[in-house]
């Protein structure tokens, strides 16, 4: 069951239109490392985690990167808000605007859309936990450069909770790899 709160986990808060970093913020709505792709991704694997602990850590991170999804869609949208097309044109978001208006769509910072190629589950729930700790460092990484593209301090304070976020992640990753681990050892299955 989910239960929906209506207000973000974290405040977006932006001083006023900026185009540039609406577009490089598209990298985390709908980019390979972005919190859609996480949410899927952890979302779909949580069915094939051999011990409860994972399937609800996958669960609950999953809905979390919903919730982070939104707070990003919240900046994105801030940012655009009152930009002419021309605006929209000459800041590199023509092509958006053109099919989207000032809509938000699941695609990267160079427009790509998003696609479920993305993500992956392979049913090995130590491959699957791998690959999340990397994403989660991905995502980190992204969050850094994205922190250095602004100097506007409430899109900076938004995105190092966002970055935080990642790091408790990867740790949580890493705590239900060893939990998987011992469960296949008690069964004999070594990875």
């Amino acid at each position: 069951m989910w239960f929906y709160e209506k207000k973000l986990q974290y405040p977006a808060n932006v001083r006023g239109c900026d185009l540039g970093m609406a577009k490089y913020l598209f990298a985390q709505y709908g980019g390979p490392d972005s919190e859609l792709s996480a949410a899927v991704r952890y979302l779909t694997q949580r069915y094939t985690m051999p011990i409860p602990q994972a399937k609800a850590l996958l669960t609950d991170i999953g809905t979390e990167e919903m919730a982070h999804w939104e707070i990003i869609g919240t900046l994105i949208y801030k940012l655009t808000d009152g930009a002419t097309p021309e605006q929209m044109r000459q800041a590199g978001l023509g092509d958006h605007f053109a099919q989207h208006d000032n809509a938000l769509y699941p695609h990267d910072a160079a427009g790509v859309p998003w696609t479920a190629a993305y993500i992956q589950a392979t049913g090995d729930p130590i491959t699957d936990l791998h690959e999340n700790m990397a994403a989660e460092q991905k995502a980190r990484t992204t969050y850094e450069h994205l922190i250095s593209l602004t100097d506007d301090d409430g899109v900076i304070a938004t995105l190092s909770f966002l970055r935080e976020r990642e790091v408790v992640h990867f740790q949580r990753f890493g705590e239900a790899l060893m939990l998987v681990r011992e469960h296949y050892q008690h069964k004999h299955i070594f990875y």
